[in-house]
């Protein structure tokens, strides 16, 4: 986090000084008073400049999107990487060929790297938490699609054969989707078991039933 120490007649010059020197504006810095200066006898004798020091607040977009610019140089992939943030929410797509390296096994890799960009954003802990999201070619409607229709196949078979089902190994976020999916149902429970990463869940018929 850049930080510069700047000197001027007044406070309000020295931080005109260092915001041109940035390039940012005063909303982006924090100033620390370091001396607020003093005119002296007749503005000549015992005149002291004030100087502060500022540094730029954290950019968790810039350092998210350098974060995984370096991700993709890495991997010698290039995307366009977009931003959009609404509500503490900050969901990033990428765009670009070959983005099925970047998603992985049933979204193993997207998820590894959307982990750690969290990290990297919510590094500044003075700051609102931030739930990052992070999709490309809308990877993340089309496996709740996905899992819904898992859900509910998985539900009509435990009715039919009323025997318990016990669906793959899933991250929190997918085992949720299937919850919510059979929340409703007339004829099921589920519950997760199990050890991360190996936690599932589990389909059975309801007892009363």
């Amino acid at each position: 986090m850049k930080s510069i120490e700047v000197e001027g007649k007044t406070v309000e010059e020295a931080l005109n000084k260092a915001l041109i020197e940035l390039g940012r504006d005063k909303s982006m810095v924090n100033v620390e008073i370091l001396n607020h200066g003093s005119k002296g006898l007749f503005n000549v004798i015992g005149v002291k400049p004030a100087r502060i020091k500022v540094s730029n607040k954290y950019d968790y977009i810039e350092e998210a999107k350098d974060f995984i610019a370096n991700i993709l140089n890495c991997m010698e992939l290039e995307a366009q990487i977009d931003f959009k943030e609404e509500n503490d929410i900050l969901r990033i797509n990428l765009s670009g060929e070959k983005m099925g390296v970047i998603i992985g096994y049933r979204g193993e890799t997207l998820d590894s790297i959307q982990y750690l960009v969290s990290l990297v954003v919510n590094k500044a802990h003075e700051l609102p938490h931030k739930k990052v999201i992070l999709d490309t070619e809308n990877y993340r409607n089309k496996r709740e699609e996905t899992l819904k229709g898992v859900a509910i196949k998985t539900a009509n078979k435990v009715e039919k054969t009323r025997k318990v089902f016990k669906l793959e190994p899933m991250n929190p976020y997918e085992r949720r989707i299937i919850h919510s999916a059979l929340q409703g149902n007339a004829f099921v429970n589920t519950y997760s078991e199990g050890d991360e990463p190996f936690r599932r869940v589990v389909v059975e018929l309801k007892k009363d039933l």
